[in-house]
C-alpha cells in the first residue's frame, strides 16, 4: 500500500516521521504536553495516516501517544506544583504562557475541575497548560491523574482513528476540522464570557438586595 500524501502542516512532518518514526511521535507529544510549542497533535494525526498506509503500526502509535501524553502532563503538573505560579510565569513567557492565559486557565479549573482536565486536550492552549495549571492550583494528584488519563485516551482515540481511517479523504477532513475548530474556540470564549457576566450580575443583585434589606431594617428601627 502506498503512503498517503499528507495535507497542509501535516506534510512538513513527513521527513521527521520518515527518519524518527515512533520516537518523533512520543517526543513531540511529551514536549507539547508540558508547555513546549511543538506540533504534538499534528504529528499524532500524521503518524496515524502513516499507519493507515502500512508504514507504522496504529497500535504502537496509539500506545506511545497515550503514554507520552500522560507523562508530559504529569511533568507539567510537577513543574506547576513545586515551582509555583511565579516560576511558571518567569519561564512561561518564552513559550507563550502569559499571566493572562494563566488567569483564564485557572478560572476554568477552579470552576469545572476534573472536567477541564479531560476536555482541555481538545483545546489549543489549554492542552499545553493543562498539567502546569493543575499543579499550580494544587489539584489533588490522583484526581488529576485519573481525568488526565481519561482525556488522553479520548484525545488519542479520536485523532488516531481519524488519521487511520481517513484514507484518501484526509485532506478534506483535515481542512474541515481546522475550519470548525475556530468556531468551537469562539463558542467556548462566548460561553465563558456569558458565565462570567452571569456571575457578576448575580453578585451585584445580591449586593443590591442586601443594601435594600439593610435600608428597610434601618427604616423600621427608626
Amino acid at each position: 500500500m502506498s503512503a498517503q500524501p499528507l495535507p497542509g502542516i501535516l506534510a512538513s512532518l513527513a521527513p521527521v516521521l520518515d527518519h524518527y518514526g515512533y520516537v518523533a511521535v512520543g517526543g513531540f507529544i511529551l514536549l507539547e504536553d508540558f508547555g513546549i510549542p511543538v506540533p504534538g497533535e499534528t504529528i499524532l494525526i500524521a503518524a496515524a495516516v502513516y499507519a493507515g498506509s502500512g508504514r507504522l503500526s496504529i497500535i504502537a502509535v496509539g500506545l506511545i501517544a497515550l503514554l507520552a501524553a500522560i507523562i508530559g502532563d504529569n511533568i507539567g503538573y510537577v513543574i506547576g506544583y513545586f515551582g509555583g505560579r511565579r516560576l511558571v510565569l518567569r519561564f512561561g513567557k518564552y513559550v507563550g504562557l502569559t499571566s493572562e492565559r494563566m488567569d483564564k486557565a485557572e478560572r476554568f479549573f477552579d470552576r469545572y475541575g476534573g472536567a477541564v482536565v479531560a476536555g482541555a486536550r481538545f483545546v489549543e492552549g489549554l492542552r499545553q497548560a493543562n498539567g502546569i495549571v493543575a499543579g499550580t492550583i494544587r489539584m489533588h494528584w490522583l484526581k488529576f491523574l485519573a481525568f488526565n488519563a481519561l482525556g488522553a485516551a479520548l484525545w488519542v482515540g479520536v485523532w488516531a482513528s481519524i488519521g487511520y481511517l481517513a484514507g484518501g479523504h484526509i485532506t478534506a477532513i483535515y481542512n474541515t476540522i481546522t475550519r470548525y475548530s475556530l468556531y468551537f474556540l469562539i463558542a467556548l470564549a462566548v460561553a465563558a464570557a456569558a458565565l462570567i457576566i452571569r456571575s457578576v450580575i448575580r453578585r451585584r443583585r445580591r449586593a443590591a438586595d442586601k443594601a435594600t434589606h439593610a435600608r428597610q431594617l434601618s427604616a423600621a428601627g427608626g
